[in-house]
């Protein structure tokens, strides 16, 4: 599988961007480290060029211009469990937040919290499949691949950008 590696600039932070021919298949950590995206996947070509649309869309999401998502994404990597909480990532209102009894709940598998974190804590489409969104049942933040600082400032510019 042929994979573009492309790094993408924000307001002074780095985020590294991995597609193949399908779409966008991966979106690391703000400043993260430059190979975070070889837990995912062994090989990429960088490519500064390529990713252009993933870019803009992400540009205009941390910019506060746009809540939704409209890319071609590669989302063929994880189980079927996984896959499966992620997609209900997705169903999840820009602004809002749900636990992680929610989501699991939702799959009908009120037991399966953990399972639920784990898959939450190994999506490979930050931002897009929004797991920021999922918080503790407590309130608190919870964990999260970006970063807990990453995680706060999406869940303050979405609540911001609802005003």
């Amino acid at each position: 599988m042929q994979l573009t590696l492309t790094k993408m600039t924000f307001q002074y932070h780095t985020y590294w961007l991995v597609s193949t021919p399908q779409g966008l298949a991966f979106i690391g950590g703000q400043d993260a480290p430059a190979d975070e995206w070889q837990r995912w996947f062994k090989t990429a070509i960088i490519d500064p060029t390529a990713n252009q649309t993933a870019k803009a869309a992400l540009t205009d999401y941390l910019a506060g211009r746009s809540t939704t998502f409209s890319l071609p994404l590669d989302q063929t990597y994880g189980t079927p469990f996984q896959q499966t909480v992620w997609h209900v990532l997705t169903t999840i209102p820009y602004g809002q937040t749900r636990t992680y009894a929610d989501i699991a709940n939702q799959l009908n598998r009120p037991t399966a919290v953990r399972a639920v974190a784990t898959a939450i804590g190994r999506n490979p489409l930050l931002i897009i499949v929004p797991c920021h969104r999922i918080i503790r049942k407590d309130g608190g933040l919870g964990g999260y691949r970006g970063g807990l600082a990453m995680k706060q400032a999406l869940l303050s510019l979405e609540q911001t950008s609802q005003k």
